[in-house]
């Protein structure tokens, strides 16, 4: 290895990286005259000596404290690394001199830093309206999987189906309590033709079939003043409190002077003060249609707006007690349409317990007046009614039962000119044409609706028995001693208790 091989060659910095400093040839007398090379740059004070050990021994510095750049040796084929600029602001010493800039807050950066503000909101909103359709899908697939998988709700959806597509008239109906099928028109018809007979009378008629729910409906729905028949709900309210136990049969009632009134009845002859047991009341009020009897079982029952509501919560929407009784301005009202769901409702028991049930009919069926309804009924049939008179307004409404075992109701209300008797003749003529088509009619027990709970036995005949008044009409109530813990027929008594019966104001035949 040549000697020339072994010198370190100093490069500039300032020289590409790329190219080699070629060799330059150094005589032998130069080297053996001085080991120290010269300097390639008289502005860099520094030096790089060699030995001849091949070690470098660092020259002198410059007081800046930095190697010239001109005095790095470089070993052959080694790249160099590109100078890096000075900063200006870096101080020689180490100090960094930092420079201020003001900046002005324009009127744009404020409007974007403002739209910047509302940007998380509206990712918020929107996440949580993802959120929320998200959970309303699970809900509609988890609920129709459930709906699906439970059979009851699938019946319960097809009821509603059919409800919803039944027709109005059937709605109706059901508000009501009254079931319908269809009209009977060859009735209705000769009926229309009664009531055209006579111009100066307006007639209201409503018929129902208990047992296929075929009806005639001539102005049902048109309010009448409702006269006597208004006690019909007054007393259904009275055997209602009798079930709750609010009200005894044999409890005693005492008579005051400011509930004497006149019109019909007896009480009105009796002295302030008078005793009458709750049951005797309730069966003057029906049979002789004593108003004093019914001011009295009014107050019992917590006044007309108690009773008003009540047939309200029945379902009444035209029955409504305005004034006490006797109402000779016919303020108090009623619809023949109400009256037949009242007596279809007294009937099925909806209201009442089965055995006030049959009290009530028991009182209806000694109604005194009988020139109205049962003089249109032909032998063997039986009326549970209840009639209604002032001067403006003749009306009868109850329950017919035909010997052939057809049972319907019949709800009639004739407004008149002040006490004109045509209008008697005209509910009697309906009566008559009513009975004669529905006693022709054939039964089908095997068709019954929710209008005839008791379903007959075919081909029954109704016994014909003449209404008796003076018999008393309860005897199951009375107490046999010889039966423990007060049993009447093995049946609980319960909060009834036996009524009084007393028969001497039943009417005298």
């Amino acid at each position: 290895m040549s000697e020339s091989s072994d010198k370190l060659i100093p490069i500039s910095r300032g020289q590409p990286v790329q190219r080699r400093r070629r060799k330059r040839t150094v005589s032998k007398t130069g080297q053996k005259k001085s080991n120290q090379q010269p300097i390639s740059s008289p502005r860099e004070g520094g030096k790089v000596t060699r030995l001849e050990n091949h070690h470098i021994s660092p020259g002198l510095i410059s007081s800046g404290g930095r190697k010239p750049a001109a005095e790095v040796m470089m070993y052959p084929g080694v790249k160099t690394v590109p100078p890096v600029k000075k900063n200006p602001q870096f101080s020689p010493g180490g100090t960094v001199r930092l420079k201020t800039v003001p900046i002005e807050k324009s009127k744009i950066g404020r409007k974007e830093s403002r739209k910047t503000r509302l940007k998380p909101m509206a990712k918020v909103m929107l996440y949580a309206l993802r959120f929320l359709i998200v959970g309303v899908g699970i809900g509609a697939i988890v609920g129709t999987l459930l709906s699906v998988l439970d059979p009851a709700s699938r019946i319960n959806s097809v009821a509603v189906l059919s409800q919803s597509s039944a027709p109005q008239k059937a709605t109706d109906s059901a508000k009501t309590g009254l079931y319908m099928s269809q009209e009977i028109t060859p009735l209705k018809n000769t009926l229309q033709s009664l009531a055209a007979a006579n111009s100066d009378l307006t007639a209201g008629v409503f018929l129902l079939d208990l047992d296929n729910g075929a009806y005639v409906d001539i102005n049902g729905n048109r309010s009448f003043p409702a006269a006597s028949t208004i006690k019909i709900p007054i007393l259904m309210a009275f055997f209602q409190d009798v079930d709750a136990g609010k009200i005894r049969l044999d409890e005693i009632l005492t008579l005051e002077k400011e509930m004497i009134v006149g019109g019909s009845g007896n009480i009105q002859y009796q002295a302030p003060g008078s005793k009458y047991t709750a049951l005797d009341l309730a069966t003057k009020m029906i049979t002789i249609s004593d108003n004093t009897a019914t001011n009295m079982l009014v107050a019992k029952l917590g006044g007309q707006e108690a009773l008003n509501g009540r047939f309200r919560s029945w379902g009444l929407t035209t029955t409504m007690i305005r004034s006490p009784l006797p109402d000779l301005q016919g303020t108090n009202t009623t619809s023949p349409r109400e009256l037949a769901n009242l007596i279809s409702m007294v009937e099925q028991g909806n209201v009442v317990t089965m055995r006030s049930r049959d009290l009530m009919l028991n009182i209806m069926s000694r109604t005194e007046r009988d020139n109205l309804l049962p003089a249109g009924l032909g032998k063997g049939a039986n009326a549970y009614h209840k009639t209604g008179d002032i001067g403006t307004m003749l009306a009868d409404a109850g329950l017919i039962d035909v010997p052939t075992g057809k049972r319907y109701i019949a709800a009639i209300m004739v407004q008149r000119p002040n006490n004109d008797p045509r209008a008697a003749k005209l509910i009697t003529s309906i009566s008559s044409s009513a009975y004669q088509y529905f006693s022709q009619a054939t039964v089908q027990p095997s068709n019954f609706t929710k209008n005839q709970p008791n379903q007959p036995v075919p081909n029954y005949q109704v016994p014909i028995q003449p209404i008796q008044p003076v018999q008393p009409f309860i005897p199951a109530p009375m107490i046999n001693p010889n039966v423990p813990n007060g049993m009447v027929n093995n049946v609980p008594m319960g909060t009834y208790q036996p009524p009084i019966i007393t028969p001497q104001y039943y009417p005298q035949q």
